[in-house]
């Protein structure tokens, strides 16, 4: 089915609709969301077929029956019907979201949205059945409509905005837009103060969307001035939300519902949503993210990780350290030949480390280590004390090229057991970490950087087409984790090693690991 058929085939369902319709007139605003922006706007997402259409149509037409009958017993299942629709969008999204993990933030703007939607969904049945939530049935309503656009559409249309132009303050106004929607219906729901700080966060999201637009390289003036357009008519519209939360939190304004609804009828439904999708829809830009293709361990663990992960694994040969040549990581004359030799020769060398765990994240660490002593991997303890870990390197079969086992202890206990490979794309190699967690994997992919001193950085941030990261693996899943961790070294005057070991989750700073590295007695 062409997107010209759909696209006819719902202007012609919502002429209906609007035609025969039983309800007030602004009802239609939900209704045109349902039974065209929805469906429009996932079409080019998903590519729906003509098979899988048939699937969705009576999400759809329940739509229509709900807006040209009167009240009726049947009502609870028609609204269950597109419940279930919405439910089944916000899945897709979830699975788009798993398939890649937290990467690619135009990607996973998109996927919020489908999500979202599920939210509108629920709102939507709450007011058809006339559930009683403690709001006003317009209030209901009007939440429902606040998911099919600021939440479904909003986000997607800035998802694809990211595809075609993600400058260093794209993060910063997207995250905003898309955390918002969970502000708004947290301040409906607790208070007016927190309603008024979720309009003054869309005001910035929005209005940095819109100086982006100008920035966008469009494949038309058309379309970039529809785009324009749509993003222009909710920078006017969010004014007059502002005006509403703050005569609901000060008194000092009066901005009647009646009024918020022939506005907000006309400059979002027309000018944001319909001339929205028919400028995205005139040249819907290409997704930027391409499926990662690295060697993947096949060593998963089971409920206890711990030494005995290793024994069924081993192999043959017999190595030293965890690489055998640093040259193919970087110019050897670059980098301070203490630092190339502990790599090269890493159990000629004592190890005693020191961790340090950020404050705010003590509490979730302390719960964290019950768990982890008792699975024998990532067991970091939760003191700072300063301690000797023992330990040696094995050779294992895994899948990958040469493969080492680096087995960490403090006394008995198992701290780490981490599998180093290494893998080439393009002219660039990467270190290739795999540490077996309970039925997955988890995965540090590192590049490696000389420092004009001679030190050197191995960190999981990289560029746009880098590999370089941390994932969580599990059967055909790579997941991107939120999670950054560098890893710098360093020689001091007396030849002994400091290493500094810093992990991040969201870019929030979590944990340091303070290494002392001193090579062992002859």
């Amino acid at each position: 089915m062409t997107y010209k058929i759909l696209a006819s085939i719902h202007i012609i369902l919502f002429t209906l609709t609007a035609l025969f319709t039983v309800n007030p007139w602004y009802f239609l605003m939900l209704s045109i969301a349902q039974l065209l922006f929805v469906p429009l706007t996932l079409q080019l997402i998903l590519k729906l077929k003509l098979r899988m259409y048939y699937f969705v149509l009576p999400a759809f037409f329940s739509v229509i029956v709900l807006q040209i009958t009167e009240k009726t017993s049947f009502d609870f299942i028609l609204a269950f019907i597109y419940l279930l629709f919405t439910l089944a969008v916000a899945i897709c999204g979830f699975i788009r979201f798993a398939k890649r993990g937290f990467t690619h933030l135009e990607e996973f703007s998109i996927d919020a949205g489908l999500m979202y939607l599920f939210m509108g969904g629920i709102w939507f049945f709450v007011y058809e059945i006339g559930l009683d939530t403690g709001f006003s049935p317009m209030l209901t309503w009007l939440t429902a409509i606040h998911f099919h656009y600021s939440s479904f559409l909003l986000p997607i249309f800035i998802g694809f905005a990211g595809r075609l132009y993600k400058p260093k303050s794209y993060p910063f106004f997207a995250s905003i837009i898309l955390v918002s929607p969970l502000i708004v219906a947290a301040g409906i729901t607790f208070s007016p103060w927190l309603e008024l700080v979720s309009v003054l966060l869309y005001i910035i999201g929005i209005y940095g969307f819109i100086v982006l637009a100008f920035r966008i390289p469009f494949k038309g003036l058309v379309q970039k001035t529809l785009i324009l357009i749509s993003f222009s008519a909710l920078g006017i519209t969010i004014i007059f939300s502002l005006l509403y939360a703050l005569g609901n939190a000060f008194g000092v304004f009066q901005v009647s519902i009646d009024f918020m609804l022939k506005f907000h009828g006309f400059f979002n439904c027309l000018l944001f949503g319909l001339v929205g999708i028919i400028g995205w829809s005139s040249s819907t830009p290409a997704p930027l993210y391409k499926e990662l293709n690295v060697p993947i361990s096949h060593i998963l663990g089971k409920f206890v990780i711990g030494e005995q992960i290793l024994e069924p694994y081993k192999g043959d040969e017999s190595y030293t350290g965890l690489v055998d040549d640093m040259g193919v990581y970087v110019n050897r004359e670059n980098v301070k030949s203490t630092i190339i030799e502990f790599y090269e020769n890493t159990t000629q060398y004592h190890l005693f480390s020191e961790v340090h765990w950020y404050p705010w994240f003590k509490p979730i660490a302390a719960v964290y280590g019950v768990i982890s002593q008792r699975i024998q991997q990532l067991n970091l303890p939760y003191s700072s004390k300063k301690t000797e870990m023992t330990g040696d390197i094995f050779a294992v079969n895994d899948g990958r090229i040469k493969t080492r086992a680096w087995l960490r202890k403090i006394e008995s206990d198992v701290i780490f057991v981490a599998l180093y490979s290494s893998h080439e794309k393009g002219e660039k190699t990467y270190m290739n970490i795999a540490l077996p967690l309970p039925f997955a994997s988890m995965i540090g992919i590192l590049e490696l950087h000389e420092q004009n001193n001679g030190n050197l950085l191995l960190t999981s941030r990289g560029n746009g087409n880098s590999d370089a990261g941390i994932y969580l693996t599990f059967r055909n899943i790579v997941f991107k984790l939120p999670l950054q961790e560098h890893f710098f070294i360093d020689e001091e005057p007396n030849g002994v090693l400091f290493a500094i070991h810093r992990m991040k989750i969201f870019s929030i700073p979590f944990l340091n690991i303070d290494y002392t590295i001193v090579k062992k007695e002859n």
